[in-house]
């Protein structure tokens, strides 16, 4: 497949698939945007949601 036949998906994982090869080259290594990247925004609401849902229950019974 050439390149402007490929889903941004596609080449951003292609990528991230050379990056890990070289590491090096990598100045933060892993961050948020993989972790998001890979979920989805299904995904992404969950956590966020637990996150929020979290921090009240620690509030609640910690403070």
């Amino acid at each position: 497949m050439s390149e402007n036949q490929k889903t941004p998906e596609e080449r951003r994982e292609q990528m991230r698939q050379k990056e890990l090869k070289s590491p090096s080259s990598s100045i933060h290594g892993s961050n948020l945007s993989d972790l998001v990247g890979g979920l989805g925004w299904k995904g992404t609401g969950i956590l966020i949601l637990l996150m929020i849902v979290g921090f009240i229950i620690y509030s609640v019974f910690f403070r």
